[in-house]
């Protein structure tokens, strides 16, 4: 497996959605064996803030990173032009980014088992977001919810639209007015 590869291979593309679940469950695994029960609803709160920072990290990474910063707005503008290329970010990439970025800071701040609480909630918004974005180009939408995010990407990905850059959820576009309306 290339970590760092513009196209995937399908086995590569598709491990997103085998080693996220497993990583994810590992990790509430390890909180629940080595943390007091009466810690476990902090954890949880600590965990819905992760999911919460991640709905702001996918816009901002989007927006300012995957549109504003070379190589990588050649590399999604590339993801623009072949909207049904399986192009993402490796699997074990985005692991490493999030163990540097977010867990290792987190702990040095908080404690491992928040960090990890923080981490997993960052992950779990991940796994939805690589859902949801390729559910947008690969899958017909079913129900109003997907239909949204669908059309919403979609409008993403016209030419010269500089707008809706959130995948999972449009509420980040409406409070930094970048709805491209």
């Amino acid at each position: 497996m290339k970590i760092f590869t513009l196209e995937h291979a399908p086995a590569s593309y598709f491990a997103d959605f085998v080693l996220y679940p497993l990583a994810i469950a590992a990790s509430v695994a390890a909180l629940l064996v080595h943390q007091p029960v009466a810690r476990w609803p902090g954890l949880a709160l600590i965990c819905l803030l992760g999911l919460v920072a991640w709905s702001l990290m996918e816009y901002a990474l989007h927006r300012y990173i995957l549109h504003g910063v070379q190589p990588f707005k050649r590399w999604h503008a590339e993801h623009h032009d072949r909207p049904f290329a399986l192009i993402g970010t490796s699997t074990i990439a985005s692991l490493l980014l999030f163990a540097v970025l977010v867990f290792l800071p987190l702990a040095a701040l908080v404690g491992k088992w928040p960090a990890l609480a923080a981490t997993v909630g960052v992950m779990i918004g991940y796994l939805f977001y690589v859902t949801v974005h390729h559910a947008s180009h690969h899958w017909k939408a079913r129900g109003a919810w997907m239909q949204t995010r669908k059309r919403a990407h979609a409008r993403h990905h016209l030419t010269g639209n500089h707008g809706w850059y959130g995948v999972t959820t449009s509420f980040w576009d409406r409070v930094f007015s970048s709805t491209g309306d």
